[in-house]
């Protein structure tokens, strides 16, 4: 009789000791999950962006730049078609050979304002990038450095059209203007 109350106190004890080890497990569990957690906050960094003085600089730049490819294509445009009305009232007394010189001519001169107007717009591309991504660099190092100086291991961006749906967590905007200097 003694080997058995021996034994159900045995079985009594590591039963306790199971649930001892399992309480155990759920609070270290727990513990991590809840260190394990990141601290998550946003910006619109688009918004932002376009807040900036060297953003409103670089579009100012780069509307200039079109406009004066705008001037340059339009003119080029302008000379080709006075010279096909003049080839045109001509026409009648030239022969069949300078006609289809002149109609030749024509392509061409209309194949060089597709060609400009092409380079044009790549170079308006590069520009674009060259002006703006120093202006990006800028934004994301303020946005970096107010994220660690609070703490948080990510930001979101919460610009339309992003991703992100819902941004009720801390908005750095303010923040990342007041590092800037805004």
């Amino acid at each position: 009789m003694k080997t058995i109350n021996t034994l159900t106190l045995n079985i009594f004890k590591m039963k306790q000791f199971k649930t001892l080890l399992i309480a155990v497990a759920l609070t270290l569990g727990a513990t991590a999950f809840t260190n394990a957690q990141s601290k998550i906050a946003h910006v619109a960094s688009q918004e932002l962006v376009q807040t900036l003085p060297a953003y409103k600089d670089a579009m100012a730049q780069l509307e200039k730049l079109q406009k004066t490819y705008d001037a340059e294509i339009r003119d080029m445009m302008t000379e080709a078609q006075k010279t096909m009305q003049r080839y045109e009232s001509e026409a009648p007394t030239k022969t069949e050979e300078e006609n289809s010189k002149r109609a030749q001519e024509l392509q061409s001169t209309q194949r060089r304002i597709q060609e400009h107007g092409q380079n044009a717009q790549q170079d308006l591309q590069k520009k674009e990038l060259d002006l703006l991504k120093p202006v990006y660099e800028k934004a994301r190092v303020a946005i970096q450095k107010v994220a660690r100086a609070k703490g948080y291991d990510y930001v979101l961006d919460s610009s339309n059209g992003s991703g992100v749906i819902m941004a009720d967590g801390y908005d750095l905007m303010a923040d990342v203007k007041k590092e800037l200097g805004m």
